[in-house]
């Protein structure tokens, strides 16, 4: 990224309503901070994937987003319950920017 371009930030938002919510605080204090929302992950600087731990099926789905994310852009950062005191993600996608803990905005920030 060039000095003069406005980084941008694709987000998956993945899970329970608290989720969502959580979502919401992360990208309006990134906008804030003069992130512009990417369409898609190849064009952003980054990109949050927000996961849910709660049931099997949305770990798996939160584990398909974390993979797709890395594959089409590679600077990721992994936040929500699933992320939350797990360094299972880190140990199975080594290539991540930061696994932060639920709800954790201060952490997105790279």
């Amino acid at each position: 990224m060039k000095r003069w371009e406005i980084p941008r930030v694709a987000f998956a938002s993945l899970g329970c309503p608290k989720a969502l919510v959580d979502s919401e605080r992360i990208l309006t204090q990134l906008h804030a901070e003069g992130y512009a929302l990417s369409d898609s992950y190849s064009d952003a600087s980054i990109v949050v994937v927000n996961t849910c731990g709660f049931i099997e099926a949305a770990v798996e789905e939160s584990l398909e987003a974390i993979t797709q994310a890395l594959d089409e852009n590679g600077r990721v950062i992994v936040t929500g319950c699933l992320a939350t005191g797990n360094q299972n993600i880190l140990r199975r996608f080594p290539g991540l920017v930061a696994v932060t803990g639920d709800g954790s905005v201060e952490a997105t920030r790279s």
